[in-house]
């Protein structure tokens, strides 16, 4: 094999894998909102997990991205492990779907399939056409790249080596092994799978040789999701085990059938008797229905097996300072960007808000642990804060909806708001440690007016959260006439105050306290309503 052959079957590998990513990128686009609101209300019927798999996972045309998305949602604890089993068996067979694309002989338009996605990305100017023209432009560059491999493999018909070396794919052994290492390397089985779909459309392989190297690239296919699971939580790496060992159980399941069965093979063959690539495409996808129809009943089974090898650890349930909704498989699916990101601020939100009411019950009580445990909890907030922003930055260069675009950008103020609450509350704990330190104590007047101010605020503050959670505008009127009713006590009760220091009713170190702690509350109440309006 010459240099320039090397060369230019490399140059036809990286455009199908960049075709293949531009199509996949462009499809997970355009169908994210629905894929994203698919997924988050499956439900525990398993049957339905396939069928989403399937229709997700074909819509996108990624079981890779399908099952790194359940991964996600595996670790941030919003999907069983039984149910993304059912989810995994349909990404299996909606993956199939690129082998059936890749049947067709469209080498010969391709290049014009790759100027009209080109024309219809560049110089249209409504938007959802130049989506489109991204999906298109992505298909062309795909087929183009089939092309340039099939063109640098053309000298290897007459090489008795290479002949002779794919023929021992015949070997079950060495059929697997090679298709699982390759399907490894590039991380892509629908690129593995076109490719020996592209040495049989050559004449170079038929599918008595190529079964047993799908078998293979069904397993290499797992590395992705195994690479995905690294520094998540054990559910999550149960989830990439059930990958592996389904596709493990239906290769060593349909060994012995190939082997001893050689009617399997015949059958599928003769469906398209003229067309190899189409059979190696119809046995990929004869693979995966059938041997998710075997394990589906043992699903349960397969959790427990997994759960036998993936122990549990411990020593994870005492990590507070981490995300549960945002790590680093989010980024490979754009699509649940937003809703991951929401769901992590509704958590901080839940932190701030009881960290607050727990920094007004140390202050009326005294109590020493409840103040140490709002400056414990204060931690966590800033360590929330400073890491959701850092995914926000990550996520300006994701291919998100111009909706979705616009949310996130309100996002980085709504957690700064959140973040000056928590600030707000360690600063009552700190009056508190002060109260304490000193035995001050409050008039009685006083310490009435703080408490109704504490839980107007509280209200408030809770209002606003529901307002942000739900993305109802219609309560932000509500939020608004609270904040008000804040600012109406803060003005009335300092006078109140000042009255009450002109009597000498009240200690001037007590005052000082009291003074800090309306201004506190006020603030409180406005970064509420910042919140609520962050909708808008």
């Amino acid at each position: 094999m010459s240099i320039s052959m090397i060369f230019l079957l490399l140059g036809g590998l990286g455009m199908f894998l960049f075709g293949m990513k531009m199509m996949s990128d462009g499809l997970e686009n355009m169908a994210g909102d629905k894929m994203r609101r698919t997924l988050e209300i499956l439900t525990t019927n398993r049957l339905a997990g396939v069928a989403v798999g399937a229709g997700v996972t074909a819509a996108v045309q990624s079981s890779s991205a399908t099952t790194v998305m359940v991964i996600g949602f595996v670790n941030a604890g919003l999907m069983t492990l039984l149910q993304a089993t059912g989810v995994i068996m349909g990404a299996n067979i909606g993956t199939t779907i690129t082998a059936q694309i890749i049947a067709f002989k469209l080498s010969d338009i391709a290049p014009m399939i790759l100027f009209i996605g080109m024309f219809m990305s560049l110089f249209i100017k409504k938007k959802n056409i130049r989506k489109i023209g991204e999906i298109v432009l992505g298909f062309g560059i795909l087929f183009v790249g089939l092309d340039l491999m099939s063109q640098s493999m053309i000298p290897l018909r007459h090489d008795e080596g290479f002949q002779r070396f794919l023929v021992n794919f015949e070997n079950p052994l060495i059929g697997i092994l090679v298709g699982t290492v390759f399907t490894a390397i590039i991380q892509s089985s629908s690129a593995s799978v076109g490719i020996l779909q592209t040495l049989a459309a050559m004449g170079l392989i038929d599918l008595k040789s190529a079964v047993f190297v799908v078998l293979g690239q069904n397993i290499g296919t797992c590395v992705t999701a195994i690479l995905s699971a690294i520094g998540a939580n054990t559910a999550a790496k149960r989830a990439a085990g059930i990958h592996l060992v389904f596709n493990i159980i239906g290769s060593i399941v349909y060994i012995p059938l190939l082997i001893f069965f050689p009617h399997i093979t015949s059958f599928i063959a003769s469906l398209t008797p003229f067309n190899v690539s189409r059979q190696i495409a119809n046995f990929h996808t004869f693979f995966n229905i059938t041997v998710t129809v075997l394990l589906f009943p043992f699903a349960k089974l397969m959790v427990n097996l997994v759960s036998r090898i993936i122990k549990d650890k411990p020593e994870e349930e005492a990590v507070e300072h981490k995300l549960i909704y945002l790590d680093e498989r989010i980024t490979q699916t754009p699509a649940i960007a937003l809703s991951q990101t929401l769901k992590e601020l509704n958590r901080m939100s839940e932190i701030v808000y009881d960290n607050f009411k727990l920094a007004t019950e140390s202050f009326f009580e005294g109590n020493e642990e409840k103040i140490n445990k709002v400056f414990e909890v204060e931690e966590l907030i800033d360590f929330l804060s400073n890491s959701i922003s850092q995914y926000l930055i990550e996520f300006k260069g994701l291919k998100l909806s111009e909706t979705d675009l616009k949310i996130m950008g309100s996002l980085h103020h709504v957690i700064i708001d959140l973040e000056r609450v928590g600030d707000l509350a360690e600063n009552i704990a700190q009056y508190a440690q002060t109260m304490s330190d000193k035995n001050l104590k409050l008039s009685p007047e006083g310490a009435t007016e703080l408490r109704a101010m504490s839980e107007k605020t509280l209200t408030t503050l809770q209002t606003a959260f529901d307002v942000f959670r739900k993305r109802d505008k219609s309560l932000l009127h509500v939020v608004e006439s609270m904040e008000r009713e804040v600012d109406y006590m803060r003005k009335t009760y300092i006078e109140n105050h000042i009255n009450r220091l002109q009597e000498r009713y009240c200690d001037p170190q007590v005052g000082v306290v009291f003074t800090n702690m309306v201004a506190a509350l006020e603030r409180i109440a406005d970064h509420a309503n910042n919140i609520a309006y962050s909708i808008s």
